[in-house]
């Protein structure tokens, strides 16, 4: 929205350059050819003045929204009732006073109670309930609380198909005329279905000795689910066997495992030694999660060396993979500020020259998105080229002037009386915009912009959003944090980043200890 002086400015501009739009459009950097035609008409209707816009009459009164929000409250909150009571307003406009005339927040989702799981011995239960029973199958199911298909998909799971044909000719068979079984028989299919029984039960106990193992071997030595028994290593089969050696006997888990008592021994025996990394795999863990899981056996190296310990690098990267500790790296599709030549493109200064050799002297600038479950969150830095350190940023829910702008200002303030660096951006165009453009000119900055559609101009910016996302962003559920909690995560990474956090090329050291080391921070 322009003011009243803009619009006026612009028309008599457009006169006094013979109505030529283009160079109108070019000195002022705005408005847009339509819009500048219109104000046109409107100068010469209005006998040489412009419209004057005036503010839109409030649709409603506060007394109207408070009776609104009163009566949604007094009788039961429910939108649909007070809207068809009342006759106004629409139901998101009344969810909209709601959040602002009370304290409470108006959920529009719920989660919804979980559905009933049966465990795996549930499960086997259940099927030899089916196997011997005295009821039909939909009374079995109907007791256990299942579907009948459901029951039966159990016991195709849990008995092999030899086993299931038994079954099921006997229980077919029970449905015969006992008139016509003789005695023997009877007890000689008794017989046989407790030894089906005994047999049921030790397949049984097996799968549940494979399942505490599977447990185990999740648990203690950290491996992923549908892990393969036959791939585990002597050393990690031995961890196992001595968790579950108080259960089960250590013939029948050698047996399982698939490991000869030698070699069981032998690595047990190695376990019983005294772990000479013991302190070095607790500080490389809480090295790593201070950094959020950011830091490559590198820079775990390096802040080891950087508190006297010496230690090889193959080490750092064995001991990593057997405590599983990983870098997350993921990639997304970034934000594009972009919304075309709104303004007289300005020179590339910089030329993907991002070295300077004090601080203030180049700064480099971008918006980038983080998209989570709860909505959007946009993050604006001004980032030196010096040492890489943030200077300002400002983090919001809208890529608008006023997120750029202040960003700016804050910067600004931070200046020398003899520090005018020069500010690189792509041709976003917040940028562009002529609140941007006065900010820069007023503090005597000099404006530098990326060509259209070329990353590369502006590469070291964007490896700072590339780390960020990396470290603290990628590889994380953020289901059920808001908005504002998610703006004081990133605030609180951006001040480790510049305080804590370390970089190689500054020596192992973070870009403000860095530039204390130099003498040019108290």
């Amino acid at each position: 929205m322009f003011s009243y002086e803009e619009r006026l400015k612009a028309v008599q501009l457009l006169i006094k350059y013979d109505m030529s739009y283009s160079t109108v459009m070019r000195e002022l950097g705005y408005p847009t050819y339509d819009s500048l035609k219109s104000w046109y008409k409107e100068y010469l209707k209005n006998n040489n003045k412009v419209k004057v816009i005036t503010t839109r009459k409030k649709k409603f009164t506060d007394a109207e929204k408070i009776t609104a929000v009163n009566y949604y409250l007094e009788h039961g909150k429910c939108t649909r009732r007070t809207v068809t009571i009342l006759g106004y307003p629409s139901r998101p406009t009344l969810d909209k006073w709601v959040n602002e005339l009370t304290l409470e927040k108006k959920n529009d989702c719920y989660l919804g109670k979980p559905l009933v799981k049966f465990t795996k011995t549930q499960k086997e239960q259940a099927v030899i309930s089916l196997c011997l029973r005295d009821k039909t199958a939909k009374e079995v199911a109907s007791d256990l609380g299942v579907t009948r298909s459901k029951l039966y998909n159990w016991k195709r799971q849990f008995l092999s198909k030899d086993c299931e044909k038994i079954m099921t000719q006997k229980i077919k068979d029970k449905k015969v005329s006992l008139s016509k079984i003789e005695t023997d028989d009877l007890n000689e299919e008794k017989d046989s279905l407790q030894n089906q029984i005994k047999q049921l039960q030790k397949e049984i106990s097996h799968l549940q000795l494979e399942k505490e193992i599977l447990t185990i071997a999740a648990d203690v030595i950290k491996k992923d689910k549908g892990i393969n028994l036959e791939t585990l290593s002597n050393r990690e089969k031995t961890i196992i066997i001595n968790a579950l050696r108080n259960k089960t006997s250590l013939k029948e888990l050698l047996k399982i495992l698939k490991i000869a008592k030698s070699s069981y021994s032998y690595q047990n025996t190695c376990l019983n030694r005294c772990d000479k990394y013991a302190d070095i795999r607790k500080t490389l863990r809480i090295i790593s999660d201070e950094s959020l899981n950011s830091y490559g056996y590198r820079r775990l190296h390096s802040v080891l060396n950087s508190n006297g310990r010496t230690i090889s690098e193959k080490v750092v990267r064995r001991i990593m993979k057997e405590e599983n500790i990983r870098v997350l790296n993921i990639k997304r599709k970034k934000y594009s500020s972009y919304k075309g030549e709104i303004s007289p493109e300005v020179e590339n200064i910089i030329n993907r020259d991002f070295k300077a050799c004090l601080p203030n002297q180049k700064w480099l600038t971008d918006i980038t998105e983080f998209s989570i479950p709860a909505g959007k969150v946009y993050l604006s830095p001004i980032i030196d080229c010096f040492d890489g350190l943030p200077v300002s940023w400002t983090i919001g829910t809208s890529p608008n002037a006023e997120l750029v702008n202040k960003m700016l200002d804050e910067a600004i303030s931070l200046l020398r009386e003899d520090e005018y660096p020069i500010v690189h951006s792509d041709r976003g165009s917040h940028y562009r915009w002529p609140g941007w453009i006065n900010r820069v000119e007023t503090a005597n900055l000099t404006r530098s912009m990326s060509k259209k559609g070329c990353s590369p101009d502006n590469s070291a910016c964007e490896g700072f959003f590339g780390r960020i996302k990396n470290e603290m962003f990628y590889g994380r559920s953020w289901r059920g944090i808001t908005i504002n909690e998610f703006i004081g995560h990133l605030d609180r990474y951006l001040k480790w980043y510049a305080s804590k956090r370390i970089k190689l090329s500054l020596k192992g050291m973070s870009p403000i200890d860095y530039r204390k080391s130099l003498g040019l921070m108290a």
